[in-house]
């Protein structure tokens, strides 16, 4: 058959085969645990740790929900796991999920984190909301068009009052800053795509932006991660939306 366009996700699909397959790629990324690689660290992103030590998120009263969009070997999860969120982790990457399962496990933490093997598009959540979603490099590993289910994720993930927070590559430092539609007409995303301020601002324009600045440079050993290349950003969706 020719004609096999009949919904907006076959239309989706199709244009996801305009670029390489992440998963196998992703896959051999992370297979290699030796290799010199920055995101490959333990600690957390010096943006998270900053949020929860000034208050700006919190786990209490109760335990807060929190969902990490492609969370890689899992330094961010854990850490949210261990200041007492409930925690639900997806990647696509097999060999990224086993270790981070790895890492929990030598973290101590037996209850409250759970990691999912799929896309952050198709995962079974167990939860219908989190208070917190947090995405750390994966929003700038996306094609274009999947901007479009991944603000449909966050309308139907975040709850209200809750928080979202992103790490992407910075325009004007990393990244590739092409036009959507000649990222098309290349064929690939040259590694990831840069984001501004302002674009970050615009496309979660239906949040209300706490904090937009460039992540701080960390030294190398800190107990936290951080560098330049990177923009942060935290949102918070209003309470009643």
């Amino acid at each position: 058959m020719n004609r096999t366009i009949r919904t907006t996700e076959d239309v989706l699909v199709l244009l996801d085969r305009l670029f390489p397959p992440a998963e196998s790629w992703w896959d051999r990324f992370y297979a290699n645990r030796s290799a010199d690689r920055p995101f490959f660290t333990p600690a957390p992103d010096e943006n998270l740790v900053s949020y929860l030590d000034r208050g700006l998120l919190a786990p209490a009263p109760a335990p807060a929900r929190a969902l990490d969009l492609g969370c890689g070997p899992g330094r961010n999860a854990v850490h949210l796991a261990s200041r007492g969120f409930e925690v639900d982790a997806v990647d696509l990457s097999s060999a990224a999920v086993a270790w981070a399962g790895e890492r929990a496990r030598e973290a101590g933490i037996s209850t409250g984190l759970h990691f999912h093997r799929a896309s952050i598009f198709e995962a079974e959540l167990p939860h219908d909301t989190y208070d917190l979603v947090y995405d750390s490099g994966c929003l700038h590993h996306l094609p274009p068009h999947r901007r479009v289910s991944y603000l449909a994720l966050l309308d139907r993930v975040l709850a209200p009052g809750g928080h979202f927070a992103v790490t992407a590559f910075a325009a004007g430092a990393m990244g590739s800053e092409r036009p959507d539609e000649e990222l098309y007409r290349l064929g690939e995303l040259e590694g990831g795509l840069a984001y501004s301020p302002d674009e970050l601002r615009s496309l979660f324009r239906d949040l209300t932006p706490v904090e937009v600045r460039p992540m701080a440079a960390q030294e190398p050993g800190s107990a936290t991660f951080g560098l330049p290349f990177l923009l942060t950003a935290l949102f918070r969706r209003p309470a009643g939306s």
